[in-house]
């Protein structure tokens, strides 16, 4: 969980570092929100993962959950 933290960390900064503005809570909470989409894109209609393709995008698809609730959770580390 803590490399995962580490990853939402360097992915807020790295985001931020490309604003124009101060960042807010909102942005961060619209990233995680951006990446969970793209999360359920990757899940797809999918029902099992019989195939590797399919094992795959479903891990690929929960690591970004992952990294979306570690992006939720960075306002509480500080």
């Amino acid at each position: 969980m803590r490399i995962m933290t580490e990853r939402a960390q360097k992915i807020w900064e790295a985001f931020c570092g490309e604003l124009a503005q101060k960042p807010t809570d909102d942005m961060r909470e619209a990233l995680a929100t951006a990446i969970r989409e793209i999360s359920e894109d990757l899940y797809g209609d999918v029902g099992s993962f019989h195939t590797p393709e399919e094992q795959e995008r479903f891990s690929i698809a929960d690591d970004l959950c992952e990294l979306a609730d570690e992006l939720d959770k960075l306002e509480e580390l500080k």
